[in-house]
């Protein structure tokens, strides 16, 4: 667990720090400034859009009495992607846009499926 912490709290800052140092020294301070807002503006429209979508697909699987798994996995990775895109800095935009696609999404849940199985199934 604390490797996983240290690079949360330590190695992304940092990352996050020198691609902001290099992108301010190619396109200067007040252009990095604006595209740094404007990823964040529409990263947070695309996080409602794709949101709103995965709540109707929720509603209709429950009312069709189907459980909604991919849709509860999906809305969890779209509050991940919300939370990247508004976090100040370019390398988490682009885990945050990544996580907004659906083909992207589809790759991470089934790796997570996977992944669960084989923790649950050793053998």
């Amino acid at each position: 667990m604390l490797p996983v912490l240290l690079l949360i709290f330590v190695v992304v800052p940092l990352v996050e720090l020198y691609v902001i140092i290099q992108v301010g020294q190619a396109l200067g301070v007040l252009n990095t400034i604006v595209l740094l807002l404007l990823v964040s503006v529409v990263g947070s429209w695309l996080v409602k859009r794709e949101g709103l979508a995965v709540w109707r697909r929720f509603q209709e699987q429950v009312q069709a009495g189907v459980a909604p798994g991919r849709e509860i996995a999906d809305g969890v990775m779209i509050l991940i992607a919300g939370a990247l895109l508004i976090s100040p800095g370019f390398a988490t935009d682009i885990f945050g846009v990544l996580l907004l696609l659906p083909p992207v999404r589809a790759a991470v849940r089934a790796g997570l499926a996977r992944r669960a199985r084989n923790r649950a199934y050793p053998f």
